[in-house]
């Protein structure tokens, strides 16, 4: 309807993913995801940022249904996909694609670069025999696999991790979906190629209007790509709003011990600097109340006891601190 606003591309509400791990010492509950919601519009790119294990990958897995979630909905352009069984979610597959952060583990060795292209194209019914043989060839041109009819029958153990990495993005974008996830898509690049990927993914993000998951754990990479940044830990969003915002003035003591880490040429701080004590925990036994807050060099005795939630402290800049709530 005229002046009607638009409903969010995604919609993430409550999600969560708990993984039983059996050993020895018997059963435990590993809570990757624990409780995540937030929303996506067309065209915008979403940043997860955060250490190892605060499960960026896994929420992003869960996005794509690539695991069923244990609770919480997924919500694409309107249609819960949250429990689809896979003859219905098949369709929906088209729409969401995975960029993997090693491209290496993602295709067959014992195919060619041009079969396992043309396969998706196949699988969807969008193209077949010549026709998807050219299509495939028209985007390794596009994205400078040249000669691209040589590109078409290498191996993958014959591209370098950049090429390699190109024709992963090319696999993805074949299909012109609606949202990609990133997963880390340069960290096993060299630097003199990491530029390259980031703005073949830009071209083909504004060219289809597509939005994007992007997980990182480098915040200036994170800047580069991202409208809005989430940052996780230990399963949870602690601080999510634009990305300008919350680099320039992150209220999370995690956001600004990640900055922190940071090395500069100017030490100079619009707010002081943050070092957290210890590791990260285990996810199978996270500290009660504030997840942080045993790491937490602010942290007051309510930080053990209760769990802070996202309060908007700006405009769409959202904090889960109790620091911030007063």
């Amino acid at each position: 309807m005229p002046g009607a606003v638009p409903e969010p591309l995604l919609v993430v509400e409550g999600l969560r993913k708990y993984f039983v791990r059996g050993g020895l010492l018997g059963r435990r509950v590993v809570r990757a995801v624990d409780g995540v919601s937030f929303t996506l519009e067309r065209g915008e790119t979403l940043s997860l940022v955060g250490e190892s294990g605060s499960g960026k990958s896994t929420l992003g897995r869960l996005i794509l249904r690539l695991y069923k979630p244990t609770a919480g909905r997924i919500v694409l352009d309107g249609v819960d996909i949250t429990w689809l069984p896979e003859k219905k979610l098949r369709p929906m597959r088209r729409r969401l694609q995975l960029i993997p952060q090693d491209p290496y583990a993602s295709f067959n060795p014992l195919r060619s670069i041009g079969e396992q292209l043309v396969e998706p194209l196949e699988v969807h019914g969008l193209a077949e025999g010549d026709e998807a043989q050219d299509r495939v060839l028209r985007l390794l041109e596009r994205i400078g696999l040249t000669p691209a009819e040589e590109f078409y029958q290498r191996r993958p153990y014959q591209l370098s991790g950049g090429q390699l990495q190109r024709a992963a993005i090319a696999r993805a974008m074949l299909l012109e979906p609606d949202l990609v996830v990133a997963d880390e898509p340069t960290s096993s690049l060299d630097v003199s190629v990491r530029a390259a990927i980031l703005e073949l993914l830009r071209e083909f993000k504004e060219r289809l209007n597509q939005a994007m998951v992007f997980i990182t754990h480098d915040l200036a990479t994170a800047r580069l790509m991202a409208d809005r940044i989430a940052v996780m830990y230990l399963g949870k969003i602690v601080e999510l709003g634009p990305a300008d915002q919350v680099l320039r003035e992150p209220l999370h003591p995690y956001t600004r011990a990640l900055l922190a880490a940071i090395p500069r040429v100017s030490r100079r701080h619009t707010t002081p600097a943050i070092e957290l004590k210890g590791d990260i925990p285990d996810p199978s036994n996270p500290p009660p109340g504030c997840r942080l807050h045993p790491r937490c060099p602010l942290a007051q005795p309510r930080c053990s006891r209760e769990e802070p939630q996202l309060v908007e402290a700006g405009k769409g800049h959202f904090v889960a601190c109790f620091l911030v709530e007063r």
